[in-house]
């Protein structure tokens, strides 16, 4: 009895041990913190620690992430999949330059996302779909050249996007239209070409400005006759419309082998990276107004021919009926001359009647 009471006894003991290590490792698992950050409460900070990849251990109760300010060069897919209800994420000032397809799937409830000063240079179409909650997003200060029509679901929640500093020459205004709740839009310091390219989107920050929006400004860096101009600022009437691409009336596969009138394909021209050859849809040059100089001189010019003609007329004129009033003298002296006989005449008739 003894014996059987002790195994008894030992067996309740190892339970009550494997159940207290099972606590305590699920405790460790929910409460635990990544090595060399801080955790409170629902916020991690993980800033300023050297890190080169997401941090493991992530307690899944976080709300707040703070990982700006390491030397994390790129976000692998599901790279957040144990923080499903986080609501920050702070990952500015670090080395991004890939962020695969994936990379934000799981955070549902995502609301800031802060992607400033790293060194993205293009962003995957969709990339943001998976947040639907996202009210601010901020991109600023990276070297993003484009962005694509669609970055994720029609953004009813967002109100802030931000692409300051960047290399942006133009902006589709599809992907502006996704965002139909945006109250700010920050899109300064850019290389925006002011060409037709950029007429939609003028229109549309003007319909954006009207309706209360707010926005820094899109200020031109070519062509040189808008230089530091802002978009808002030029006449819409000024932009040429964008030339179509042209047909080609005889397809490739109907022009027979070894024709002599086959068109000769040409090489690609050389043009420095980064460079787009937009000089058939610049804009039109604003007239330049008239010099007053040239303007008056024109009407002085002008007074001297009309004043000569009147002169060449007056004079034409005066030599008309001088010519006129010669001819009928000369005319009337033959018939004066052959009156005066009859004259005579009658009055010789006249002195020898009687009297």
């Amino acid at each position: 009895l003894l014996t059987s009471w002790i195994s008894s006894q030992s067996l309740f003991v190892i339970g009550e041990l494997l159940l207290l290590s099972s606590t305590i490792f699920v405790l460790c698992m929910v409460c635990g913190c990544p090595e060399n950050c801080r955790c409170h409460s629902e916020s991690v900070d993980c800033s300023r620690r050297g890190l080169t990849e997401i941090p493991s251990g992530l307690p899944p109760q976080t709300l707040t992430l703070h990982l700006q300010d390491n030397q994390i060069r790129q976000l692998p897919a599901f790279a957040f999949r144990s923080v499903p209800r986080l609501m920050t994420l702070n990952l500015s000032n670090n080395s991004l330059s890939t962020l695969a397809p994936g990379a934000f799937h799981g955070l549902q409830h995502l609301q800031v996302l802060n992607l400033t000063q790293n060194s993205l240079c293009s962003l995957e179409n969709g990339l943001f779909h998976p947040l639907p909650q996202l009210r601010e997003l901020d991109l600023s200060w990276n070297n993003i050249s484009h962005l694509p029509t669609a970055l994720g679901e029609p953004w009813e929640n967002l109100t802030v996007f931000a692409v300051q500093q960047n290399q942006l020459q133009q902006l589709d205004r599809t992907l502006l239209e996704s965002m139909p709740g945006v109250k700010l839009l920050l899109l300064k310091d850019n290389l925006w070409q002011c060409n037709c390219h950029l007429l939609g989107l003028k229109l549309w920050l003007e319909k954006f400005v009207y309706k209360g929006g707010r926005t820094d400004g899109v200020i031109c860096a070519s062509p040189d006759t808008w230089k530091g101009e802002n978009l808002l600022t030029i006449p819409h009437e000024l932009y040429a419309p964008c030339p179509s691409a042209p047909l080609d009336p005889v397809p490739t596969q109907a022009r027979q082998p070894g024709s002599t009138h086959s068109a000769a394909v040409r090489p690609p021209e050389n043009h420095p990276a980064g460079e787009q050859d937009h000089s058939e849809c610049g804009l039109k040059p604003k007239p330049r107004p008239a010099n007053l100089r040239h303007a008056v001189a024109t009407v002085i010019i002008t007074g001297v021919v009309c004043g000569i003609v009147c002169l060449m007329m007056l004079v034409a004129t005066i030599y008309g009926c001088t010519y006129a009033a010669i001819t009928a003298q000369y005319r009337g002296r033959p018939f004066a001359q052959t009156n005066e006989p009859g004259k005579t005449e009658g009055k010789g008739l006249f002195d020898s009647s009687p009297a």
